[in-house]
């Protein structure tokens, strides 16, 4: 079956996420997702890549990227995964497929969305039970917002910057926006192509030809005859 070819807007902001094969872990150790964090740096600014939030996980990565015409995402991200395939092959003499299939991107409205996405990755290493709050964990976005961490890959989330013009206050909003607990569920990062309003995902829709929710992998399951 032929790949479905991916949409990747002109002008606009993706949530993006790679998983290690089979779910397996490669970004265990601190010195791992150092080295990711580092390729994320060295690419970025040549491809023409703004990324406004992360977080490393032990077995994926989460991405909220912001693109414009002259972005290269493809690009961006094969240089990345591969140039961690090749350290991780170094370091650890690791032989096999590294990463499971293509990277997985869902389409984001610039609105509050753009922020509830960031919130739901950067919340992800305390729904994993790694952390207590998003705050102990290093490698995510949470702190640069949150705490005012200087975060060199980081570009500023413009919904973020609208929450207040003072930066203590826009801190400690921001703050509350996250431990709430209102997210985003996991279900519209793992079915949905775009993540929006209604009328947002009705007109990309329409500019896609593509309907919103994803096929599910595998075959249907079959009706019992017996019930009617």
């Amino acid at each position: 079956m032929p790949r479905v070819e991916r949409i990747i807007p002109e002008d606009g902001a993706m949530h993006i996420m790679c998983r290690g094969n089979n779910k397996q872990t490669i970004l265990s150790k601190y010195q791992d997702k150092s080295m990711y964090y580092c390729l994320l740096k060295k690419y970025k600014e040549e491809n023409r890549v703004h990324i406004l939030h992360y977080c490393l996980m032990n077995n994926h990565v989460h991405l909220i990227v912001k693109l414009n015409s002259q972005s290269l995402l493809s690009r961006f991200m094969k240089q990345v995964n591969l140039s961690y395939f090749f350290y991780y092959k170094n370091i650890y003499d690791y032989c096999g497929h590294m990463w499971q299939d293509r990277f997985k991107s869902n389409l984001i409205e610039t609105d509050i969305y753009l922020l509830q996405c960031g919130k739901y990755i950067e919340l992800n290493p305390v729904r994993a039970g790694l952390v207590a709050s998003p705050e102990m964990y290093t490698f995510s976005s949470y702190n640069y917002y949150a705490n005012g961490h200087i975060d060199t890959i980081l570009s500023p989330n413009p919904l973020y910057i609208e929450l207040s013009t003072c930066p203590e206050k826009r801190k400690k909003r921001f703050r509350n926006f996250v431990l709430d607990q209102k997210v985003v569920c996991h279900d519209a990062f793992a079915n949905h192509l775009f993540i929006g309003n209604l009328d947002f995902i009705s007109k990309m829709e329409g500019l896609y030809e593509v309907a919103n929710a994803k096929k599910k992998k595998g075959r249907p399951k079959e009706k019992n005859p017996a019930v009617k």
